[in-house]
């Protein structure tokens, strides 16, 4: 298994989405506070939960597209920590490129980091896990912004953003290998 060439795989497939998206709508998220694209995170990660939980569906959009909206949702968060609030004007695309693969470079650094200290244990968990460690960093956040920012020992607002990013990459990366729900592999 090779991770950096899955996690590049599984980004790519979310930049081209984003990208094309950019193209059709322009830079219409820079209007978002922080707490908009964590209530946009939310309410595709509940998706995912609900349907795990459910095990059935009756939207078409699948829990792979979710993740996809996810990891592009928290680069969004990350853009607008960085670029300035009164400057909602649309952004070009080739800097929305710039920016995007700026902040995937730190996410991808951030997972290599980690992988080598942890081992890659994220191919033993399941995708209920990712889904909930993208909740919990939510709340997180959430507790944050209610304290207007600052937090005493914890990381901010832009660490949970990476971890984001990092938990749907992997969650894609393993829905690409036919492990699904509750880590078991599909029987397609």
């Amino acid at each position: 298994m090779d991770t950096t060439r899955q996690y590049d795989e599984a980004v790519r497939s979310c930049e081209d989405i984003f990208l094309k998206k950019t193209k059709d709508y322009g830079t219409s998220w820079r209007v978002y506070r922080t707490i908009s694209v964590v209530d946009q995170i939310y309410i595709k990660a509940k998706r995912i939960r609900t349907i795990q939980e459910k095990k059935q569906q009756k939207i078409g959009d699948d829990i792979s597209s979710e993740f996809k909206g996810i990891l592009n949702y928290a680069v969004i968060g990350l853009m607008q920590l960085e670029l300035p609030t009164e400057a909602v004007e649309d952004l070009p695309v080739d800097e929305v490129e710039r920016l995007y693969n700026q902040h995937i470079a730190a996410a991808k650094k951030l997972m290599l980091d980690k992988n080598h200290d942890y081992g890659e244990a994220w191919r033993s968990m399941s995708q209920e896990s990712f889904t909930d460690l993208i909740l919990a960093k939510l709340m997180r956040i959430k507790t944050i912004l209610a304290n207007e920012g600052k937090t005493i020992i914890s990381e901010g607002i832009d660490a949970n953003y990476y971890d984001i990013i990092n938990y749907a990459a992997f969650a894609l990366i393993l829905i690409g290998e036919g492990v699904h729900v509750g880590g078991m592999k599909s029987e397609n």
